[in-house]
């Protein structure tokens, strides 16, 4: 039972491993496996004397810090659900999550979220908040009537592979935000997963830059060290700093880091204008949650003379679902995703026949990390789950070598005459171009073939870059009905919170724009 639930993973490491480090803040904290056990058994044991009971969701909206480490693993260590929720939201947004998800307490630092607060009065949900003064203090947890809540014993919860742990919700690029439900299973088979391709230990050492409301940064940085006895380490700051985040990999050994592109691309960009005296030595350095360029990856394998592998991912998943392994396993194949782990994965057509090596079609997947079905959503369940699989939206194929390689999202993919062309192709040519920073291609209505190719860019800081550059060079670079024929120069994208260009709104914004001679801002 122990290896099918979250919590008795970690449990384990932390018997294996009590002495070894698991969790730091940046210059301020260092807990121990074990130490960290006992602050996750004393908060439960608050949660459980305050009424939280087996089921109830737990909204949970803090920076990265050690309390809402804690807090987290405390609501799922009570059967409860936890629900982390971005600090950022508007007061429109926390009302549409909370309620969603049904939440019955809203739990921020001890300063509050205003928007949070405000979402949680209107509809009546009740509110703490929890502080760790310093390192030998217990975790505090005081209601919004300002009384401490007293423990209660959590020695006699069992915790089931079937309680639902985690409940996040899809990023929202094509639609609204879907509901997921992760299991403890789910949980603990992803962790699983990625501990066994990456060969985590307790030697390992990472820095998280990414937040702990996503999948991605929750699962891939946070709880698979854990998992494997390894130590974590916090910003300072709660969130990434590209000017301390290599004197944090120093300082606490770190061994590895993941991230998505845009923080990948900042961390290079930083490296060639202000280089750092020294760099820690790394075993790998992985990227997830939307495509890295080419161009990029060799940079920062040149960079910081570390293997990159690019990993595919989805919170319906639990995250990982396929990964470029190890250079000992094989390593990184340029332009593919990696291989699947720990779950089953095919390419389907529209009526749920598997695909040969080399067909495209849509990327599906079942196993024990990939949820039951979204949360009050019959329609979407209904055209995600069939035929026995989770239909991912994506398309894609497998080579000779059983690698992945993907094309695009079918609602993204561009229709030009009948050419199905990827946007993510496209992305990368523009990315490869030493002038230009960030870059996302997308479809716009068009009289003669249906749709045509736009795109968008940023320059590279100090760069003068103009459209008819941009422009010819692509026609070098691609197949002549691949080349866009529009580019907007522009000094913002918008992005979701971990950082992906949201194509649509790309389009959606550009699209709108089309006639006039001056792009505004996104937001503008």
């Amino acid at each position: 039972m122990e290896n099918l639930t979250l919590t008795g993973l970690l449990k384990r490491a932390a018997s294996e491993f009590p002495t070894r480090r698991a969790l730091s803040l940046s210059g301020k904290f260092d807990f121990t496996h074990d130490r960290l056990q006992q602050l996750v058994d004393h908060a439960a044991s608050l949660l459980l004397a305050s009424g939280v009971n087996p089921g109830d969701v737990v909204a949970l909206t803090f920076p990265n810090t050690v309390e809402f480490v804690v807090l987290f693993l405390a609501v799922i260590r009570c059967r409860a659900t936890a629900a982390p929720l971005n600090t950022a939201y508007t007061a429109e947004e926390f009302e549409f999550y909370l309620s969603d998800s049904e939440s019955k307490l809203l739990i921020t630092p001890k300063e509050g979220i205003q928007s949070a607060q405000a979402a949680a009065s209107k509809l009546k949900i009740p509110h703490a908040t929890a502080t760790l003064h310093d390192a030998e203090s217990k975790l505090s947890i005081s209601t919004s009537e300002s009384e401490s809540i007293s423990d209660c014993s959590v020695v006699e919860v069992v915790n089931d592979p079937s309680d639902v742990a985690l409940f996040l919700h899809t990023s929202g690029t094509t639609s609204r935000p879907k509901g997921v439900p992760l299991t403890q299973l789910n949980l603990a088979s992803s962790v699983r997963n990625i501990k066994s391709v990456y060969k985590l230990r307790e030697s390992d050492s990472t820095v998280l830059v990414l937040p702990l409301f996503h999948v991605h940064g929750l699962i891939a940085g946070l709880l698979s060290s854990l998992a494997a006895g390894a130590a974590v380490t916090l910003p300072s700051a709660g969130r990434f700093s590209a000017s301390t985040f290599w004197s944090d990999m120093l300082s606490y050994g770190a061994t590895w880091y993941t991230a998505v592109p845009t923080i990948h691309q900042i961390i290079i960009d930083r490296h060639f204008s202000k280089p750092e005296p020294a760099y820690p030595k790394l075993r790998f350095i992985r990227s997830c949650s939307a495509s890295l360029a080419p161009s990029v990856l060799s940079r920062l394998e040149e960079a910081f003379g570390a293997p990159v592998l690019e990993a595919y991912a989805m919170t319906e998943a639990a995250h990982l679902m396929a990964t470029n392994p190890l250079p000992e396993d094989g390593g990184h194949k340029p332009g593919s995703v990696g291989k699947p782990v720990g779950q089953e994965m095919a390419i389907l057509n529209e009526n749920g026949v598997r695909q040969p090596e080399g067909v495209h079609g849509e990327v599906c997947i079942r196993g024990p990390n990939v949820t039951k079905g979204y949360k009050n959503n019959p329609e979407a369940n209904k055209t995600a789950f069939s035929f026995g699989w989770f239909h991912t939206g994506d398309i894609g194929f497998f080579d000779s070598d059983g690698y992945l390689h993907l094309v695009g999202r079918i609602k993204e993919l561009i229709n030009r005459g009948g050419e199905k062309i990827s946007p993510i192709e496209i992305d990368s040519v523009l990315l490869s171009h030493s002038e230009i920073a960030q870059a996302v291609a997308f479809g716009v209505p068009d009289d003669k073939y249906g749709e045509e190719i736009n795109c968008a860019v940023i320059r590279r800081e100090g760069s003068n870059i103009e459209e008819a550059e941009v422009l010819e060079f692509c026609k070098k670079n691609v197949a002549a009905f691949k080349a866009p024929k529009k580019v907007f120069i522009t000094d913002s994208l918008p992005k979701t919170a971990t950082g992906k260009i949201q194509r649509r709104l790309v389009a959606e914004h550009f699209l709108a724009q089309i006639s006039s001679a001056k792009v505004p801002k996104f937001g503008a």
